[in-house]
């Protein structure tokens, strides 16, 4: 019988009856799994007998974590990796050979950036950015050799949104797979297989972990592909995750839609009050009305997560007086987590792009990328108020 979500992230693909009865999912905390005779251990090898071999190409514990990703997301497999850039790099590298092209949303996260840098340096796999707000301007930047068209919807920091069916519509037409990092909205509030994409990737660091206690990637698309990938990219070059870390996204995954709603909620009334604030010259936000990208983004997302921008009036200077103000609120480069974190885009997760290219993307010195955590929104905005007025104070004195 087909249950909904929520019921979903805590049960599919675990039956306790065949784990002696515990209700918490076991670790097979092993590095190696036994064959009955040398013979199991060859047809195993040759993929004539299904069964575990060794814990960097299969394990019960990462397996549930897979079965249970691809439910969520609407996919037909998954495959879980020691962090959400092993689960990029394995997917980008599978897609593209040398001399191919790769056609991306305008702003990434840093070390996408970079590493798209470095598959351009290293194997001439060349890569551009487009705004993606129309079917023309997306027409227009796809090339002969475009393998894979790469989008981040939220973008990371900027949080422009992306129109996903449309780019997915327009992919079609010229047979190009389209790639989407859903780290920002989890698969609670966006699911981009449903609007036509085919393949999404996230850093189960975030959301899908929630409390800032493991390092993990996803992956999810066509049983075809993710058996490639898992042939290749992921088991000769290695970034796989350990069962642990699948236990515990496990764990988070339980918790995952209460959460996000808390999360949004609060990052709600936080805009309501950004906004109104004389210090504060712009913020960016799914979910706020005067959000040009707004429609989409009610269009395509359940809610508008707990992730927001804004830019400080001032620069650089301005910028790191008030995070340097804050009293609980953390500075750190992550997010998703039950703490309200916050970082600087311009000199932490986007230092590694150039300047030019980084203010191409919206990223300026001003601007500032905070993660609403789980705490009264209350006291989130007390913090961010009270560093703002000592940020003004300082300024004018």
């Amino acid at each position: 019988m087909a249950k909904r979500f929520e019921t979903d992230v805590i049960h599919h693909g675990y039956d306790s009856k065949e784990h002696f009865d515990s209700l918490a999912s076991p670790i097979y905390q092993t590095s190696t799994f036994t064959f009955a005779n040398a013979e199991q251990g060859e047809r195993r090898f040759a993929g004539e007998e299904s069964g575990y071999i060794y814990s960097r190409l299969g394990n019960p514990t990462v397996s549930q974590l897979e079965e249970r990703i691809a439910t969520l997301e609407n996919g037909e497999a998954a495959l879980a990796f020691s962090s959400g850039m092993a689960a990029v790099s394995a997917t980008l590298i599978a897609l593209t050979r040398a001399n191919d092209h790769i056609l991306c949303s305008q702003g990434l996260y840093g070390c996408t950036f970079g590493l798209l840098e470095m598959l351009k340096e290293k194997y001439y796999i060349e890569s551009d950015f487009s705004l993606m707000d129309s079917e023309q301007s997306l027409r227009a930047a796809i090339q002969e050799n475009t393998a894979c068209i790469y989008v981040e919807t939220p973008i990371n920091p900027t949080m422009k949104v992306i129109d996903l069916e449309m780019v997915a519509r327009v992919a079609k037409e010229y047979g190009i797979p389209v790639v989407v990092d859903n780290t920002f909205s989890s698969p609670y509030l966006q699911r981009p297989i449903d609007l036509g994409c085919d393949i999404v990737i996230h850093s189960a660091t975030k959301y899908i972990g929630g409390h800032g206690d493991v390092i993990a990637g996803l992956l999810v698309g066509r049983q075809e592909f993710i058996s490639e990938v898992a042939m290749t990219t992921q088991k000769d070059i290695g970034g796989t995750i350990s069962p642990f870390d699948a236990w515990l996204l496990l764990r988070g995954l339980k918790t995952l839609p209460v959460r996000m709603d808390r999360h949004s909620f609060n990052a709600e009334q936080v805009v309501n009050q950004l906004k109104d604030h004389p210090k504060i010259k712009r913020v960016y936000y799914p979910f706020d009305p005067s959000n040009p990208d707004y429609e989409i983004a009610k269009k395509q997302m359940k809610l508008g997560a707990g992730v927001i921008a804004f830019e400080i009036d001032g620069g650089k200077q301005e910028a790191q007086a008030f995070l340097n103000c804050l009293s609980f609120i953390k500075i750190a480069v992550s997010l998703g987590d039950a703490e309200t974190l916050i970082q600087h885009p311009a000199t932490m997760t986007h230092a590694v792009v150039p300047e030019e290219s980084r203010l191409k993307m919206g990223i300026t010195d001003s601007l500032i990328r905070m993660s609403c955590g789980l705490e009264a929104w209350e006291d989130i905005w007390k913090d961010l108020q009270h560093s703002l007025d000592q940020v003004k104070s300082k300024t004018l004195s």
